[in-house]
């Protein structure tokens, strides 16, 4: 098993951010207190991305933190990444696996459902998604999850990892149903003070 799944904590998703260098620049100080970094860009062209990514990769290597590609397999081979998260409309896990290899991390998105979580298991992801458990910036339209959902999905055996509004405040009680890893753009990245919001979310755990 790759070690990096045995992490809990904070699973840090980058903005879309078009200048590369306030990307790392931002990231950096962030990564010490990051259990896992997701690099997801929806603002800038292919070559933008590669140069992100390859630059982030080398990054999170120096701070042994790994780094997950959002939706993009390709990518996540063409700079070393440590895997890919896929969502329900990104590609088949069984063929990431096969192009990454064994010991890559593949996540997936299961929204609301226990049935697509269990599905993705057994095509090989190593990690499930649950979510929006609350109002997201980041995706308005999105379906909304119960923390209950959580607690259930533990059978499956792998990390559990929830996404979608959340708080200092509200994501103790996902880690108490049984959140592996809360993932966070805005709450970060947006927020006054990013490292004290970084630290706050740390002490959900």
């Amino acid at each position: 098993m790759n070690p990096h799944l045995a992490r809990r904590g904070l699973y840090l998703i980058t903005p879309d951010e078009t200048d590369t260098a306030r990307l790392l620049a931002r990231t950096a100080p962030l990564l010490p207190g990051t259990a896992w970094l997701q690099y997801r860009n929806k603002a800038v062209d292919a070559a933008t991305r590669q140069a992100q990514a390859a630059a982030l990769a080398a990054l999170c290597r120096q701070e042994g933190v790994p780094l997950i590609i959002n939706d993009d397999p390709a990518l996540a081979q063409a700079v070393s990444a440590d895997g890919v998260h896929l969502g329900e409309d990104d590609g088949d896990i069984a063929a990431a696996r096969a192009l990454l290899g064994p010991g890559a991390i593949i996540g997936a998105s299961c929204y609301d459902q226990l049935e697509l979580a269990r599905n993705a298991v057994a095509a090989g992801a190593s990690y499930v998604a649950f979510g929006a458990f609350f109002p997201s910036r980041s995706k308005l339209n999105t379906r909304r999850a119960q923390p209950a959902l959580l607690s259930d999905a533990a059978t499956l055996g792998v990390p559990r990892v929830a996404i979608g509004g959340i708080t200092p405040d509200n994501g103790r009680a996902l880690v108490e149903a049984g959140a592996d890893l809360l993932a966070v753009i805005s709450g970060v990245y947006s927020a006054p003070d990013p490292l004290a919001a970084l630290q706050a979310y740390r002490a959900c755990f």
